[in-house]
């Protein structure tokens, strides 16, 4: 007789980001896998959300209590109509040798949310997991978004709603940048956290990045570029804030960097 290992080649590595999408919208992205063996594979293909020991699983404590803030768990938020948000296509089936087979991945979010994820096992025989792809995606209600900052809540969906306002100590410690979308509201707080040290040479100032994109939708189609600017810009360069660009427009499908640096003023 004879053992032959099963390999694969696959096409995304170890996350597959969906990027940004307008809540109750869909989304599709394709990755391939080759069979470099010499034998037939009978695959599977396995979502973390749809296991038999999900409800299991989640008795445990959160990770974001028991240790740090780093974001571990694999299932993150759900739709709340109770269909995956994660699909993929086909779930099952036969690879000769040498064959490449597609798979299409479908992301059909329900509701606004930054932490939909779910993790995809491609399986052999029933048994043997070959690979893992992290599948993430979010969702927004509005065509714009922003992101980046310290993590100010955590990836685990409350039935609460909350509209966090900052504390009076806080305005007095620093500033509040707002970021306005014409005719919008403002967007739930970010928070930036800059370290200048001092050097004996010229001052480099602290620097920190924020991202603001434009999500391309087939809802907002007719609309062209979205324009973005910075309220108290003033104010927040008397205590050595600088942003730059202040003000600019985003075509969809589009991010843009937007550096904060700050040098401490002699006060």
């Amino acid at each position: 007789g004879r053992g032959v290992m099963p390999s694969i080649v696959c096409s995304v590595e170890e996350v597959l980001d969906m990027g940004y999408v307008i809540a109750r919208e869909k989304v599709t992205s394709t990755f391939k896998i080759q069979n470099t063996s010499t034998l037939t594979l009978r695959y599977s293909i396995q979502l973390d959300s749809l296991s038999s020991t999900r409800d299991k699983d989640q008795q445990r404590i959160p990770s974001f209590i028991t240790s740090s803030l780093q974001r571990t768990e694999f299932v993150g938020t759900q739709n709340y109509n109770g269909l995956s948000v994660f699909s993929i296509f086909p779930t099952e089936g036969e690879m000769v040798a040498g064959e490449t087979q597609d798979f299409t991945v479908t992301f059909s979010p329900d509701h606004e949310s930054l932490y939909y994820s779910d993790r995809l096992k491609v399986v052999f025989f029933g048994k043997k997991t070959a690979h893992v792809i992290h599948l993430k995606g979010a969702a927004r209600d509005h065509p714009m978004f922003v992101e980046g900052g310290v993590p100010l809540d955590v990836p685990v969906e409350s039935l609460a709603v909350t509209f966090p306002k900052p504390s009076q100590e806080a305005l007095r410690e620093g500033n509040v940048l707002t970021l306005y979308y014409r005719a919008v509201k403002p967007v739930k707080s970010i928070l930036l956290i800059l370290e200048y040290i001092e050097g004996e040479s010229s001052p480099v100032p602290a620097r920190t990045e924020l991202k603001v994109g434009a999500i391309q939708t087939a809802k907002f189609a007719s609309k062209k570029a979205t324009e973005f600017s910075f309220d108290s810009l003033p104010l927040l360069q008397q205590k050595g804030f600088t942003v730059e660009p202040a003000k600019g427009t985003i075509e969809p499908g589009q991010v843009k960097l937007i550096s904060v640096s700050w040098v401490p003023p002699a006060d």
